[in-house]
């Protein structure tokens, strides 16, 4: 009965249910973005954002208080739209737009959205970047904290690895890493790849703070990434959540090619309808 509970009276539940129909609809517009990558994310982004988690503004996004949050899987990143919008960071009509004309909503985001810090489009920069940010913070004497979402399949970047040695040996304690470990890349399951197991147990080994997390449960990664924020001791964190690639489209779920898998425009409503 608790669970059930919790299922059904969570406010980010909620709220992570109105993200992924969001990110169907942007789908249904823009057919050129990478919707299963982006359903993976949707309990993170809500938790980040609606969570207490993340410190920001949206009337002023370069606000010098904010918390930075690196988003290195950046094609993975669609379902953030209609979170900016509905927090004010731009009009929602734009969602509407998404890869049309005259529109600065693009299937790969870049800093000329409002909210947006770097540009993502080629994987394993992101981790590099707010090692920069973060020891730059650091230097400063600043409190904010850097947040990093990287994909399991971009692990594969060997720029990613480099960025997990610099940050230990450098004590960024004010860097958290997000791994939305989905176990599909764009071309096979991760496992067929490069097999990442243990990752827990590499990521500890070069002196990180590891932490796991269903990924799909917002109530739950709101409260670990609040703990890792808070947590000091000269020691990078890193949190993995567990995900399901196109998560609540189940012709995508549990698919190897799902990277790359597009949904017709005309059955994208019955799949809303069916999340009902």
């Amino acid at each position: 009965m608790q669970v059930a509970r919790k299922e059904m009276c969570s406010p980010l539940r909620t709220k992570a249910a109105w993200v992924r129909k969001e990110a169907l609809r942007v789908h249904k517009v823009a057919q050129e973005t990478r919707i299963a990558s982006s359903l993976s994310c949707v309990e993170i982004f809500t938790a980040l954002f609606y969570g207490h988690v993340l410190r920001f503004n949206p009337y002023d996004p370069a606000w010098e208080g904010r918390d930075r949050l690196i988003i290195s899987k950046g094609h993975g990143a669609i379902s953030l739209y209609p979170i900016l919008a509905d927090l004010g960071y731009f009009d929602r009509k734009e969602l509407d737009r998404v890869c049309g004309e005259g529109t600065f909503l693009g299937g790969i985001p870049d800093p000329v959205i409002p909210g947006f810090e770097t540009v993502n489009g080629s994987l394993g920069h992101g981790p590099g970047v707010g090692c920069g940010m973060a020891i730059a913070l650091k230097r400063k004497g600043r409190s904010e904290t850097v947040f990093v979402l990287v994909g399991d399949g971009e692990l594969c970047e060997g720029s990613v690895w480099e960025a997990v040695m610099f940050a230990s040996m450098h004590g960024l304690d004010n860097l958290v890493l997000i791994i939305d470990r989905n176990n599909v890349s764009m071309l096979d399951f991760c496992k067929n790849i490069i097999d990442l197991n243990p990752l827990e147990e590499k990521l500890r080994a070069f002196g990180w703070e590891v932490s796991s997390v269903d990924g799909h449960d917002p109530d739950d990664l709101a409260l670990a990434l609040s703990r890792l924020k808070g947590t000091q001791g000269n020691r990078p964190k890193a949190l993995i959540a567990d995900t399901i690639k196109g998560k609540g489209v189940p012709s995508l779920e549990s698919d190897a090619l799902s990277h790359i898998r597009n949904i017709r425009p005309e059955e994208v409503d019955s799949i809303i309808e069916a999340m009902r």
